[in-house]
């Protein structure tokens, strides 16, 4: 495939995973009835809740999660593929994850991934995150190969290191995923020069889905859902923070272009540390 239209999904995701649900669904088939294939959800599609005590006893596992479900039937439904870009769930040992999951077009789930950074800071704000005292980290990069292009997963935080963008690149990804619920502050600040650098270092294109706005549990987070090209170019963009569906079309011959006339992959060498 040379051509893929991708639908990011922008939301405001409620505290509870029914609302959460009701919320969703829509904004999925706004995303599939103007042709996408691939679409995207942001970081804690199925529940934003920043009070672990109200969070941890509502958490089930991955295939048991009613969000979740419910995204597998819709796959099925229209024909389409479902990046989960994260749900918060219950892992096997019954820790807490933060884990992403491409649903293909049967609803079966043929991917996972865990986020592997922990958003541990004390912002200037007076803000304070603590992701590793609710979420085991993951510890494995993950590449999915699908018909339609083959995705490299990467959850918010993980944005910040540029290392697994270059492992992923490596490993066969043309399209880097961003979902995120991004701080205001950082975002305002970082987001779109974040995402470029990731897209230009390994030329490769970057979708990012993210929440937006003031949610019920009282925290603010950025919006701005964006989709990157192989050089750096934004493709697509939505200027607000409010729910909401950004269409973008990617032409994947544009990677190897890109590769080809920056080879950065290629080039880098081992060295030494100071």
């Amino acid at each position: 495939m040379t051509q893929l239209r991708v639908g990011l999904i922008q939301t405001r995701t409620p505290a509870t995973h029914a609302a959460a649900l009701a919320h969703i669904a829509p904004l999925v088939r706004e995303a599939a009835a103007q042709d996408a294939r691939f679409i995207l959800t942001p970081e804690c599609t199925n529940v934003l809740q920043k009070d672990r005590t109200k969070l941890l006893p509502t958490l089930v596992s991955l295939e048991d999660d009613l969000v979740v479900r419910g995204l597998r039937d819709l796959a099925r439904e229209l024909g389409v593929w479902i990046d989960v870009g994260s749900a918060l769930v219950l892992r096997e040992d019954g820790k807490a994850a933060n884990r992403q999951a491409v649903i293909d077009p049967t609803g079966a789930i043929v991917a996972t991934y865990d986020k592997l950074h922990m958003f541990d800071v004390d912002l200037p704000t007076g803000e304070t995150a603590r992701e590793s005292a609710t979420y085991t980290p993951g510890d494995r990069a993950a590449v999915v190969e699908t018909p339609l292009a083959n995705f490299g997963l990467t959850i918010c935080y993980d944005m910040r290191f540029p290392a697994l963008h270059r492992a992923l690149a490596l490993g066969g990804a043309q399209v880097l995923t961003a979902p995120a619920a991004f701080t205001r502050p950082t975002g305002e600040a970082h987001w779109d020069i974040l995402l470029r650098a990731r897209a230009i270092e390994t030329g490769s294109f970057v979708i990012a889905a993210a929440q937006g706005g003031f949610h019920e549990d009282g925290r603010g987070t950025w919006g701005r859902s964006i989709a990157v090209g192989p050089w750096g170019e934004v493709i697509g963009k939505l200027d607000h923070d409010e729910p909401g569906v950004l269409i973008a079309d990617l032409g994947l011959a544009a990677v190897d272009k890109a590769r080809a006339a920056i080879p950065a992959l290629k080039n880098a060498r081992t060295f030494t540390g100071p």
